[in-house]
């Protein structure tokens, strides 16, 4: 029976990315996000790779819809076994003596509340299948600290949080809990969510940096971590690019 594997945030980036390489891996993936025109499009391009996919409304801050979403796993083609927490953002890079609440919220809601609402619904579902693996993509930003990045990196620390609790607490039960934590990754839309749209923001976080991780590069490693045989558990994977020594050391060009 093909076994199925759920990726939150799957509309672009790094989601998008990890449900071509799972599909490719022969999982049926069902991907989510809220944009479900993106879904379909992702969808009809995995089918035509030969894979299969389900697209699946979802947004990460409900309740109901997160629910919408369990029932969607209950009707898939196969036991849910792997579960991959990738929704998530930054908003803004404002000092905290400056913070916008709203933009903190958002981060935490999305980054931290969705992890939790996700697989809190799918714990179920993942445990009964009898090998089962949890998959939360955070961040370097959740290892340290830097000027502006309060509400980010608290978020991401706190996704930190959630994987060392989690997998403390299902001790003995038959689901893995893995963390992978990318630094610096080139994505159309993630500093441009960060700065507002403002594309130039957005360009100058990568400028004189000459290769950047990509999204396909994070996909590789969840797959590979997702694909170990179940005995094996990787508990943090931390990538950055070549160029990326530290969170705070980067080589560029110019």
């Amino acid at each position: 029976m093909t076994s199925v594997a759920i990726v939150t945030g799957a509309s672009s980036g790094i989601g998008a990315a990890t449900a071509r390489r799972l599909a490719a891996e022969g999982f049926h993936v069902l991907a989510a996000a809220r944009r479900t025109d993106r879904l379909a499009a992702l969808v009809t391009e995995i089918e035509a790779a030969g894979g299969t996919a389900t697209a699946v409304a979802c947004d990460v801050t409900s309740d109901e819809s997160v629910a919408g979403l369990a029932v969607a796993a209950d009707a898939a083609p196969g036991p849910i076994t792997l579960l991959v927490n990738n929704a998530g953002g930054a908003r803004g890079l404002d000092p905290v003596e400056t913070a916008d609440l709203g933009d903190w919220q958002w981060m935490y809601d999305v980054n931290v509340l969705g992890t939790l609402r996700v697989t809190k619904a799918l714990l179920p579902a993942l445990e009964r299948s009898g090998a089962g693996t949890v998959v939360i993509v955070s961040s370097t930003a959740g290892h340290v600290v830097y000027e502006g990045g309060g509400g980010y990196t608290a978020a991401k620390h706190a996704q930190t949080a959630i994987a060392g609790t989690l997998r403390l607490e299902l001790s003995g039960r038959p689901v893995r809990v893995i963390e992978i934590d990318p630094g610096m990754v080139k994505t159309e839309e993630f500093g441009l969510v960060r700065f507002g749209g403002d594309a130039d923001r957005a360009a100058a976080v990568y400028a004189g940096v000459a290769e950047p991780l990509v999204a396909d590069d994070v996909a590789d490693c969840v797959a590979w971590c997702a694909t170990r045989p179940h005995h094996v558990n990787v508990d943090q994977l931390v990538v950055r690019p070549l160029a990326q020594a530290a969170q705070h050391k980067v080589h560029r060009t110019s």
